[in-house]
């Protein structure tokens, strides 16, 4: 049950008149109490300190302090300058965290030990948590019990056998919960454990209210008692239920005595059951309060008039399942992928995206007698041949290109005119040209 310090980060006005009291907590938060800072040290949230005790010391983490510290005793009813309110000593010592420690690894046994004395003595009660002083002078015993217990000889007992102060302290089984915490029904920690400070009783007719089926293990909480959380939304119900007809729980029709069963706040129906079935019936508040009109005339209607839930019921429209997998791109990953794609392309096809002079296609189709395979290995060979030719000159055409698929000058570089070409002696002329001029 923590309280958050939402004025810590303010200034002090006036040091003199800031609260010198702090709220220390004991045993992991389960206990805490106020302290007065009669010391000129300042501490701060999460700090050990060592205060008073019941004939000697005890350790304890700082909680709380400033003018928060003011509410919460303004909200517990202590005083503020009350002389009995214990001092703060000093800042915890190594040596006050070490005999604490060892105290407190004592009370996992004693707690065992006790419920055993307990049952000897045959005592309706039940010990649900022991805590030692940081000194070890004194150990506090909370216990469980419907009646009254006369524990006077178990004090002697466990005096003798503690070697300590006894205390005795009843709780109920809410507080127990809260000491020891756990997780709800809801999924989150138990509301005793974290914010809840005062216990309302919660019966069943809350339950009723709400239209919740009276089920003891659905309606019990960690404790065994009715779940808090029953009047958390009692107060809604009792204010949507102050619209809906009172004494119409039967409606008289031609079928029989209509009995209400439930009423739904959120629909504004009332659900009736006829005596020949076990059909429900949901029925507006509008006709329920005709049906009563006509049943005060001695006018028996017909039918009930019920409505259809499926009807009324919107449908929500669920959102189609859309695969995004792959849809997501960017561009500069496309443009790598499109160029990954023309570089493994096959090299047979490129000579298709341009087109050869019909006189190379000729040649090459009158010398057909070559290979497919030979004129791909030499298409692969094709640029490093370009590489090789000195610039400004023509290699001349090979006799295994002839298959049309090597390498062919252009149109325009035939009839272009080249003044450091060799002319070849007349009489012979290469291979390709005769044919091309044929044409």
């Amino acid at each position: 049950m923590n309280a958050y310090d939402w004025l810590v980060n303010l200034p002090i006005a006036d040091a003199d008149d800031a609260c010198r009291v702090i709220e220390v907590s004991f045993n992991n938060g389960t206990r805490k109490d106020y302290y007065r800072n009669g010391t000129f040290q300042y501490f701060e949230k999460g700090d050990l300190i060592t205060v008073e005790g019941v004939a000697g010391f005890d350790v304890g983490e700082v909680q709380l302090t400033g003018e928060i510290v003011r509410l919460q005793l303004k909200k517990r009813g202590i005083e503020e300058f009350s002389p009995d309110m214990r001092k703060v000593l000093r800042r915890a010592g190594d040596r006050d965290l070490e005999l604490s420690k060892q105290n407190k690894a004592r009370e996992a046994e004693a707690l065992i030990r006790s419920r055993a004395i307990a049952k000897q003595l045959r005592l309706n009660m039940k010990v649900s948590q022991v805590e030692f002083q940081a000194d070890g002078k004194k150990a506090t015993f909370f216990y469980i019990a419907d009646d009254r217990v006369d524990f006077r000889e178990l004090i002697k007992v466990y005096a003798s056998e503690f070697k300590v102060k006894v205390e005795m302290r009843q709780i109920g089984a809410r507080q127990e919960a809260g000491k020891v915490g756990g997780i709800g029904s809801c999924g989150r920690e138990l509301c005793c454990a974290t914010w809840l400070t005062d216990f309302k009783s919660v019966n069943t007719a809350a339950a009723r209210y709400q239209n919740l089926s009276i089920n003891q293990t659905k309606l019990s909480g960690q404790c065994g008692r009715l779940k808090c959380c029953l009047n958390y939304e009692l107060d809604t119900y009792l204010d949507a239920l102050q619209g809906f007809p009172e004494n119409a729980d039967l409606l008289r029709v031609a079928r029989g005595t209509a009995t209400l069963i439930k009423k739904d706040i959120f629909k504004n129906l009332m659900w009736y059951v006829l005596p020949d079935s076990n059909k429900q019936y949901p029925v507006t508040i509008e006709r329920v309060q005709k049906i009563r009109s006509l049943n005060h005339q001695n006018i028996i209607p017909e039918e009930l008039e019920a409505v259809d839930v499926t009807t009324m019921k919107q449908k929500e429209v669920e959102p189609e399942f859309v695969d995004v997998v792959g849809h997501i791109t960017l561009k500069s990953l496309e443009k790598a992928d499109k160029k990954r794609h023309q570089q493994q392309r096959p090299q047979q096809q490129r000579p298709q995206h341009g087109q050869h002079p019909k006189g190379l296609q000729k040649s090459g189709d009158q010398q057909g007698g070559q290979e497919t395979g030979q004129g791909q290995g030499q298409q692969r060979q094709r640029p490093q041949q370009q590489r090789q030719a000195p610039q400004g000159q023509q290699q001349r055409p090979r006799p295994e290109n002839k298959s049309g698929q090597g390498q062919q000058p252009n149109r325009q570089q035939q009839n272009r005119p080249n003044p450091n070409r060799q002319q070849p002696p007349r009489g012979q002329r290469p291979s390709g040209e005769g044919e091309a001029k044929k044409d």
